[in-house]
């Protein structure tokens, strides 16, 4: 059984990894899609739809998770079971995402980022901590 863990941890590290913090502006949020970009060619990664998903967490972080004087924080990384993890944290922990829910009744000009976050990632979620930070993450599976 020792054996089967252990492929399994093995399978779930990460092969690659790449993290840097960013200013929770407009101009960070920028930045961080194109360093995602950059650093996904480097690993030889599909660039669709990470680019997207980034894109969108990125941008909420500078937006809703904006504390000034404090960045947000990108994270990336690819397991050896081929999946990409994008992770951004920010340190606005009291204001967590819901899930999207945009309907006919309201067409609203924003909370569409989510929506298109849950279409084009396979699984996302939000973590919470530590205090005051929360992550928010969106996983694809690369050999789908």
């Amino acid at each position: 059984m020792s054996d089967v863990n252990e492929r399994i941890s093995t399978l779930d590290t990460p092969a690659h990894q790449f993290f840097v913090p960013l200013s929770p502006t407009p101009r960070g949020a920028r930045l961080a899609r194109l360093l995602a970009i950059e650093q996904l060619r480097s690993w030889g990664v599909p660039l669709d739809p990470a680019r997207l998903i980034v894109a969108e967490l990125a941008a909420n972080a500078a937006l809703h998770g904006r504390v000034p004087g404090r960045s947000f924080r990108l994270a990336l990384s690819v397991t050896r079971s081929a999946v990409l993890r994008i992770e951004v944290t920010d340190t606005r922990g009291d204001r967590l995402p819901v899930s999207p829910q945009v309907t006919a009744d309201s067409p609203g000009e924003s909370g569409y980022g989510l929506l298109l976050v849950e279409e084009l990632s396979d699984r996302w979620g939000v973590r919470c901590g530590p205090v005051p930070s929360k992550t928010v993450w969106a996983e694809v599976d690369l050999d789908r």
